[in-house]
This record gives C-alpha cells, sequence and structure tokens, in this order.
C-alpha cells in the first residue's frame, strides 16, 4: 500500500516519526513540510488529497497541532474521507465502516506512542462491504455533489 504524509510546522516532528516508523513496510510519500516554518494547513491537505485522487496513494495521514485544520481542509476535497483519530477504534472503525482514507492527528493532542500505535490500525484496517456501509458511503459520496445529492 502506497501512502502519503502531511503536516505543518505543528507537525512535521511526528510526521517524520510515522515516515521512518513506516518506511518498513509501506511505500511512502512524504508531502511536506519539513521544517518549522510556518506553512498553511490546507496547502498540505492538497497536497496529501491530490496524491489519493490521483491514485498516487491509497491512504493518507495529516498533522497539524490539533487535527482539526487538516480535516477541515481535507474534507472539502472530492473524494476524500477524513477524520480525527486519537483513539484507536477510530483509526480502523473509520475505514471498516465509513471507508475512511485520511486520518488527522493532532501533534499537541496524542502522544507519539499512539499516534504509532493509531497509524498502524487504520492501515491495517479494510472496508466492509456490508450493504448498510455501502449504502452509507454512496449518499456520502452523493454529498460531494452538494445538498441536492443528499436529496436521493
Amino acid at each position: 500500500m502506497r501512502v502519503v504524509l502531511g503536516a505543518d510546522h505543528r507537525g512535521y516532528e511526528l510526521k517524520d516519526l510515522l515516515l521512518a516508523h513506516l518506511r518498513d513496510g509501506f511505500d511512502v510519500i512524504d508531502a511536506g513540510t519539513n521544517g518549522p516554518d510556518s506553512v498553511d494547513y490546507p496547502d498540505l491537505a492538497v497536497k496529501v488529497a491530490e496524491a489519493i485522487t490521483s491514485g498516487q496513494a491509497e491512504r493518507g495521514i495529516l498533522v497539524c497541532g490539533s487535527g482539526v485544520g487538516a480535516c477541515v481542509a481535507a474534507n472539502k476535497i472530492d473524494g476524500i474521507r477524513a477524520a480525527i483519530t486519537h483513539d484507536v477504534y477510530s483509526a480502523h472503525q473509520g475505514v471498516e465502516h465509513d471507508y475512511m482514507n485520511v486520518i488527522c492527528l493532532g501533534s499537541n493532542v496524542i502522544s507519539q506512542d499512539l499516534a504509532v500505535e493509531i497509524v498502524d490500525a487504520f492501515l491495517a484496517a479494510k472496508f466492509v462491504p456490508e450493504e448498510r456501509y455501502v449504502r452509507r458511503l454512496e449518499k456520502v459520496k452523493a454529498l460531494e455533489k452538494g445538498p441536492e445529492g443528499a436529496k436521493r
């Protein structure tokens, strides 16, 4: 599996730790940033999202101070299903039931050890194609077309 990671200036240290952790078992793309100079999290969300929507990567990881800004920005992009995941259960359940393809982590919220556990659970999880999950996924995809898409 190919994984893309991106972070703003508050999350680059955790991103780098996760990159090193993942390099042994995954093909990883580093979308930046790589230092403490201020960058805007929406720019990194776009880089991660484009890698996924173009097929260069299957899953993405975004890191900012809280995870909130990165998550808000990523979810504005068609085809991206991102969530803040500060626990292991949400990391795998979000993939299994909601086909989540991006996790957003807050470097100021969780420990590095927990981040590694969360990422491992996220990347090990597989979507469960039960009828109810597929039906709900189709409704979520319809929302990308705007409010009219929800009226199915």
